[in-house]
């Protein structure tokens, strides 16, 4: 009696199911209360904030719209979401009874056609026979429910992931953007300064023939002319090279916006300043950070299923197979069924299922070492981004002042070698200077505009955009840090 009610709760244990494994808990990491150099306000919920609008370029604008909905990279990871949701089917059916189904029918006989050693004829006869089949694994030590919660897992990482492919593509279409206005200002600079080279090269030329210049003068102009002229084509296959990346990322053939492109626009200048938050707001608002947590989560439930793989398996299984015959001569039915529990016990072999536990605890702590990775490279790229945008307009504003100063004194050396009051060669110093700066004023409005760019991007703003996440994983939301 002792023995029975010893065995009485084991017995009940196994039947109600218990799950090996370990509980996935949101990791923790330690972060600064702030950027070195930003404030300790928080950003709060930033995937929707449109920031690419600070721009005030309502072409820019459509671009992203139409790039959010037909980008090929979104549309893939999209896909990828069906395809999660189709594993976690997958992944919880064998925990489930199944039954399965079949018959049959066969008409048979044979027919005397003559000769010394044909068989005799037999009457046709219809068989028909039928069969089904129920299973049900007992999933005692939750083998297919942390099968399941590992594709759940996998499932929040595909919608994550879909939000890394919007971030990711906000990026690269205002970055492609912004290249293609830089090049588009860099043409028309370098057109200009062809114009007033070409000016100094007639002047040159009319000294020479009054005596007041030298062929070296004249030659000197029009290596300056040729040099210009050299430099366009450059710039004109870098700006083609640009929009044709913005096509491509709308899902577009390449040559597809040049013609509205070459319209030509002012660049890109942001009207208000970005604004990091705390490094605390990264792990609710960056997508790659939560699709990492939630690949821990599908790590450790993984640990789970090959722990119950140590246990033994129950099956309960049953078959049911009706058959009926029929001949000239008359009927016969039968039915014959079986019922009855199948048992599995690993015994021996050679480490395999231990080894494969010790496989899934150390791919789990490789997952929560790319998590912390994520994590401290999301904080070093806003680090970055930071410093950067806060020194860009300070760049921006010395080099405005260069190009005033380098114009006015080409006007001076200019007027002063109409006088003859100075050689060619300060004119031709004073164009290069010039040509310079403005290649440089225009190479540090590119780069303060990069550079807004990746601080938005880099908090993991405007990602959710006209089309919310699909799906949240609270456990990634509200993820404690120490």
């Amino acid at each position: 009696m002792r023995s029975i009610h010893a065995a009485a709760p084991l017995a009940l244990l196994l039947l109600s199911g218990c799950v090996v494994g370990p509980e996935h808990a949101a990791p923790e990491i330690t972060l600064p209360a702030k950027f070195a150099e930003g404030s300790t306000k928080s950003n709060g919920d930033v995937s929707a904030v449109a920031w690419w609008t600070a721009f005030n370029d309502s072409r820019l604008n459509g671009y992203v719209d139409q790039g959010l909905s037909q980008n090929l990279d979104v549309l893939q990871a999209l896909e990828r979401i069906n395809q999660a949701e189709a594993a976690v089917v997958q992944a919880g059916a064998g925990g489930l009874p199944s039954l399965d189904f079949g018959a049959q029918g066969e008409r048979s006989g044979t027919r005397d056609i003559g000769g010394p050693i044909s068989p005799q004829s037999t009457s046709p006869q219809t068989t028909v026979a039928g069969g089904l089949d129920a299973s049900w694994f007992l999933d005692l030590f939750g083998l297919y429910k942390r099968s399941r919660q590992s594709a759940l897992a996998q499932l929040d990482a595909a919608y994550a992931s879909v939000d890394v492919a919007r971030l990711t593509l906000l990026s690269q279409v205002v970055a492609a953007y912004i290249d293609v206005r830089y090049f588009q200002e860099r043409i028309a600079l370098a057109r200009q300064n062809l114009s007033s080279r070409r000016e100094t090269l007639d002047l040159t030329r009319l000294q020479l023939e009054a005596g007041a210049a030298s062929r070296l003068d004249v030659v000197q102009a029009e290596g300056l002319v040729n040099s210009t002229l050299a430099e366009i084509p450059g710039l004109e296959t870098q700006f083609r090279g640009a929009a044709h990346r913005v096509a491509t990322l709308l899902g577009l053939p390449a040559s597809t916006l040049l013609p509205e492109l070459q319209k030509g626009a002012r660049q890109p200048v942001a009207r208000f300043n970005a604004k990091a938050g705390v490094p605390a707001d990264l792990i609710r608002n960056r997508p790659d950070i939560r699709a990492a947590e939630r690949q821990l989560a599908s790590a450790v439930a993984e640990i789970g299923v090959a722990q119950a793989q140590l246990y033994p398996a129950i099956t309960l299984g049953g078959s049911i197979r009706p058959s009926y015959t029929r001949t000239s001569s008359g009927e016969s039915g039968i039915l014959s069924w079986s019922f009855g529990p199948g048992l599995s016990l690993p015994i021996f072999d050679g480490g395999a299922l231990k080894a494969n536990v010790s496989s899934s605890e150390s791919a789990a702590r490789e997952a929560y070492l790319a998590w912390k990775e994520t994590v401290l490279n999301a904080v070093e790229e806003v680090e970055n981004a930071l410093a950067a945008v806060s020194r860009d307009a300070r760049t921006v504003a010395a080099l405005r002042d260069t190009v005033r100063s380098y114009e006015e004194a080409l006007e001076l050396a200019t007027a002063s070698y109409r006088d003859g009051a100075s050689s060619l060669l300060d004119v031709l110093d004073a164009q290069r200077q010039v040509s310079t700066a403005q290649a440089n004023l225009a190479q540090a409005v590119q780069q303060m505009a990069q550079d807004f760019v990746s601080l938005n991007v880099a908090v993991g703003g405007g990602y959710g955009y006209g089309a919310p996440s699909a799906r949240l994983v609270a456990s990634a939301a509200a993820m404690p840090t120490k």
